[in-house]
């Protein structure tokens, strides 16, 4: 029986992707794998038995995959299993920044009690709260993954004009773009042409901590609104909060509330709700049981955020997953000492990624634990598996 510990609560749609071989609990020890969504790791006690980690989401902030690469840990990610959840926010937060639904409702409740009164203050009132529409105003997307994709396509839908940046776009994600998308190769011809800016760039702290600052501010436009479902490091808040009460920005909703960004007039505070639906948990939660699976079970890796992917159909009853660093003449040593251990490679995979890399061998016959110990021997080399 294998064991598989969940760190938060996790949809039970997992039920029905793991079979009767697998023991899953909050309170299971010895996981060989760990199913999560925000659990923050870096001061966790990984027990040595753990082979992978599989994040219900996008984000991996909360897990240090850096620490865990070199222990021989993949750790494993869904992404795009939430992106139609946070698309639909991305569109709301754009007509409710438009129609000042938030302030209207809030004044609508003050009306409680007026009786027959209620209809004719309602028809004084309403102008105070006189919107625009989007239609044929233009929406900057910063970022065009899974998700931006989706929000830009959608927006195209809804009669905007969309500018894209996104530096890394990916060839695949490139062509599920509509045509009438507007790339930019610069981020400040993004921000002077866009009414409405919305960011979807995942979080990296060395790369785009405080992208959304003061100067970055100063090339937007007046009176644009700032959606954040992304990250709430990605924007300085102080910065932010300047440009609201200057009007330089008409309106800022994030998802990720900080003390100081709570009731601040036009900036509207939403609890983390990107991927909060029912679909988008149980999309994530099958996700990323399936990848955490194919990994205990084959060795395939798919959507790792510490080690390459790579993926092999079995051909043999014996595999080998190496996990190794990305050195020169690595993969010769593997091979020659796989092969003075008198055993023949049937089938074989290799992928590399950044300092890190992955070795798939399908070999004919059993592998004996001094061959596994030779094999460990290898300089670089940092885990390696035996699946029969």
């Amino acid at each position: 029986m294998k064991n598989i510990l969940t760190l938060n609560s996790i949809s039970r749609k997992i039920d029905d992707v793991f079979n009767n071989t697998y023991n899953i609990g909050n309170d299971v020890e010895k996981p060989v794998g760990i199913l999560l969504r925000s659990f923050k790791m870096h001061d966790y006690d990984l027990a040595e038995e753990t082979i992978a980690i599989a994040r219900a989401g996008a984000g991996v902030n909360n897990i240090p995959i850096d620490k865990y690469a070199k222990q021989g840990v993949v750790v494993f990610n869904t992404p795009g299993a939430n992106a139609n959840a946070v698309k639909e926010l991305v569109l709301s937060a754009l007509l409710i920044s438009s129609r000042h639904i938030m302030a209207a409702n809030d004044w609508v409740k003050t009306l409680k009690g007026k009786g027959d009164e209620v209809a004719k203050l309602v028809e004084k009132g309403k102008s105070n709260f006189a919107g625009v529409e989007i239609k044929g105003k233009t929406l900057g997307v910063i970022g065009l993954g899974a998700i931006g994709a989706l929000v830009a396509n959608s927006a195209i839908d809804l009669g905007m004009n969309v500018v894209g940046y996104d530096p890394f776009l990916s060839v695949n994600n490139a062509l599920k773009l509509s045509s009438q998308i507007k790339i930019v190769n610069e981020l400040n011809d993004l921000c002077k042409k866009s009414d409405y800016i919305t960011i979807h760039i995942p979080y990296i702290e060395s790369e785009n901590k405080g992208l959304i600052n003061a100067g970055l501010i100063r090339k937007m436009k007046d009176n644009v609104v700032l959606i954040n479902c992304a990250r709430g490091e990605i924007v300085n808040n102080q910065d932010v909060i300047k440009a609201v009460e200057s009007g330089k920005i008409k309106k800022y909703f994030v998802d990720f509330p900080a003390d100081e960004l709570i009731d601040q007039k036009n900036i509207i505070c939403i609890p983390h709700l990107g991927a909060s639906t029912e679909e988008a948990e149980d999309n994530c939660a099958i996700m990323a049981s399936k990848q955490l699976i194919e990994y205990i079970e084959n060795g395939n890796i798919v959507n790792s955020v510490n080690y390459p992917n790579c993926s092999m159909p079995r051909s043999t009853a014996v595999r080998l997953v190496i996990l190794h660093k990305n050195v020169n003449n690595i993969l010769a040593q593997i091979t020659t000492t796989i092969g003075n251990d008198g055993i023949n490679i049937s089938n074989l995979a290799n992928k590399s990624k950044g300092e890190y890399a992955v070795t798939i061998v399908d070999v004919d016959s059993d592998v004996s634990d001094k061959a596994i110990e030779h094999i460990n021997k290898v300089e670089d080399i940092i885990k390696v598996r035996v699946i029969k």
